[in-house]
């Protein structure tokens, strides 16, 4: 069972995270949404609303993995059910953690097939990924206001695509998670620099 230092150690953790995303611009006015185990059946998850720049104590809330709002008064995202999806399918999951950068959201915007990075040193950062010669493909899901339909959209395509890092949503921006806040920070960092430069690519091009 979850301590009240559990859930302190994880929500500072995620208000840090808040407030480096929104200095980059990865989380404009009150976009995105982060969350964190606290043990096999229960997580910390930012509360609706709330702007991730300034978070502060009161703008989290637990949560149980069957969605059972277990802080009174307190909203979770609308987007609880994606977060859910992934806790229940990855029991060593630690944190979800999603972004609205620009280069994210026009990417998913113009890319409806998915996304293709390669070439890339900075895809190194994420897990098994040990040359730039990788081919790596970030799906992109129609955006859906049905959370638990899109949720289950995403478990449909998991289970036929092991070894995710991340997805995007249609005009949405960044899905990504990890072990522990730290590693799932991290992929947000090379996902969104990865954006960045395909984004500056493409602009090239042109």
């Amino acid at each position: 069972m979850y301590r009240t230092e559990d859930i302190d150690a994880r929500t500072e953790e995620l208000i840090r995270a808040g407030r480096f995303f929104f200095e980059r611009g990865w989380v404009p006015a009150t976009a995105g949404n982060f969350s964190a185990r606290l043990d096999e059946r229960h997580l910390v998850i930012t509360a609706s609303g709330r702007h991730k720049g300034e978070l502060a104590a009161d703008g989290f809330l637990v949560v149980g993995l069957e969605g059972e709002v277990l802080s009174p008064g307190r909203k979770p995202s609308a987007e609880t059910a994606l977060h859910l999806q992934l806790y229940r399918r990855e029991p060593s999951l630690g944190a979800v953690l999603h972004t609205h950068s620009l280069p994210s959201t026009l990417l998913s915007r113009l890319s409806p097939g998915g996304v293709v990075l390669e070439g890339y040193e900075v895809l190194k950062a994420l897990p098994g990924v040990d040359t730039h010669e990788v081919h790596l493909e970030v799906p992109v899901f129609p955006n859906d206001q049905d959370m638990p339909r899109l949720a289950a959209h995403v478990e449909a395509y998991m289970r036929e695509h092991p070894g995710l890092h991340g997805y995007l949503i249609e005009g949405h921006g960044l899905y990504t998670w990890g072990h522990t806040v730290a590693e799932a920070r991290r992929h947000v960092e090379a996902f969104e620099f990865l954006f960045e430069c395909e984004w500056e690519m493409r602009r090239l091009k042109r």
